[in-house]
Formats: structure tokens, C-alpha cells, sequence
């Protein structure tokens, strides 16, 4: 895996959010490094997903602000929030394909919507990004036929067809069977070594995040409560977060 600097690109600084009128995120404050692939941890319905999608603009914060690269995105208009969703790519909880579309034309769809590519050149990337995540010669299929597995393939082919810096992933496991969970573990792990992205992985998989993770960050009542590499997780004596690990058993046996 690619080693993370400190510098930062990503910076969540005191993000508040309700949906509904309930607060859901309280006060987030997260810095991701350049580089590394950060995990966000925490159960079912405690904002993870919330607090993803204000990473690339899709929800703006109550309160607070999100830095990207430098910039902050909240208050910016929709021509150049478009310029930063292009270098923040995003594989969605159910990889979010048009089933209208074929395969190869929902990995394009990104790369139509910039015009900056002649029919040409976007086929030439479409077929380098599905050999890239192991779907080599699946242009012409339909998302129905493909398997929970290859649907998450399609949808990160779409997300890293315009070559984006930061990739972010809803869930990446979730809804497949251990095995093939694993390659789209492995699958992701492969890809930050070999281009040196930069990674946001939500997910309430504990075996996934630790497998993924440079560092992980402890979402519990709104708020980051414990940001670390996972040894120093695994070590952590907050009670909240020990409880939390407690529900894999093979995890059980590695906390001091």
C-alpha cells in the first residue's frame, strides 16, 4: 500500500448535520491525509454514509466545513463543485449503475459529462478501466446480467474512469458472500498500491476495515471519537469503541 504522507486533503472541521430535524452529525472533525486510505467505522445508522457524501458536495453541513485540497466546497456553486466531484470519484452502497445502460456506457458516462475525450479516446479508457478491476470484455453487457460481485466492479470502474485523487466507498462489502467480499477487498487494496490514490472507506465490516485501513476514525453520537492506526485502535480503552470491536470475536482475541 501506498505510504501516506501528513499532508492533508481531505479536512472536516466541526461539520454539524440533521436530517429530519435529528441531529446526526454533532461536531465532526477528521483530517485524511494524501495517500492513505482512511476507514470510517461505526454501526448501522450512526451517520457514516451522512458524512461521506459531504465529502464530494453531495450534502452541505448545517454548520462546519469541508476542505478539499485546500478548498472549501460547501458554499461553492455548481460549475465548480462539478470541477471538484471530478477528482473525488465514489463507489455507492449498491454501486448505483443506470440498468439502462450498458456496462461500458455507464463507465463512460463520466467521462462524457466532462467532454474532454473524442468517442475514441473514452472507448480506449473504458476498456483500460474494466481490465483495470478485473472485467475485461464486459462493455456490452447489461447491468442485470451481471452478479453482486461484478456490479460492484462496474461501479468502480465508472468511479475511477476520469482518474480521480480521492476514490470514496460506501459500504464496498456489504450484500456480498465472505469470498467475494474478499477480492473487492483485495481488489481495492491492489488499486491504492498501484496508483497511489487516496481512499475514504465506510463500513461497519471490521474485518474489512482492518484489512483496508492506514489509519481509522470511531464515528459514535455524532462525533469522531477516536482517530488511530488500527493497532492503536485495537489498543484503545474507550469503552464505546471496545464494545464495537467486541462484535467480531476474531478481534476479541487481539485487544490488550
Amino acid at each position: 500500500m501506498t505510504r501516506a504522507g501528513n499532508e492533508a486533503i481531505v479536512q472536516c472541521l466541526g461539520i454539524e448535520k440533521s436530517l429530519g430535524g435529528v441531529p446526526v452529525l454533532r461536531g465532526v472533525n477528521l483530517t485524511i491525509h494524501r495517500g492513505e486510505t482512511m476507514v470510517i467505522l461505526g454501526g448501522s445508522g450512526c451517520g457514516k454514509t451522512v458524512l461521506l457524501k459531504h465529502l464530494n458536495g453531495l450534502l452541505k453541513p448545517d454548520a462546519g466545513e469541508v476542505l478539499f485540497d485546500g478548498v472549501e466546497i460547501g458554499g461553492l456553486g455548481e460549475e465548480a463543485l462539478t470541477g471538484i466531484r471530478q477528482r473525488i470519484g465514489m463507489l455507492f452502497q449498491g454501486a448505483a449503475l443506470f440498468d439502462s445502460l450498458t456496462v461500458g456506457e455507464n463507465v463512460a458516462f463520466p467521462l462524457r459529462e466532462r467532454r474532454r475525450m473524442d468517442e475514441r479516446g473514452i472507448a480506449a479508457k473504458v476498456r483500460e478501466t474494466l481490465e483495470l478491476v478485473g472485467l475485461p470484455g464486459a462493455e456490452n453487457m447489461m447491468p442485470s446480467e451481471l452478479s453482486g460481485g461484478m456490479r460492484k466492479r462496474a461501479g468502480l470502474a465508472r468511479a475511477l474512469a476520469s482518474q480521480p485523487q480521492v476514490v470514496l466507498y460506501d459500504e464496498p462489502t456489504t450484500g456480498l458472500d465472505p469470498v467475494v467480499g474478499a477480492r473487492i477487498n483485495t481488489l481495492i487494496k491492489g488499486l491504492q498500491r498501484r496508483l497511489g490514490l487516496t481512499s475514504v472507506v465506510v463500513t461497519h465490516d471490521l474485518q474489512s476495515a482492518f484489512y483496508l485501513a492506514d489509519r481509522l476514525a470511531f464515528l459514535n453520537n455524532g462525533v469522531i471519537e477516536e482517530v488511530g492506526t488500527p493497532l492503536e485502535i485495537r489498543a484503545s480503552a474507550r469503552p464505546a469503541l471496545r464494545e464495537f470491536l467486541s462484535a467480531t470475536p476474531s478481534l476479541i482475541a487481539q485487544l490488550p
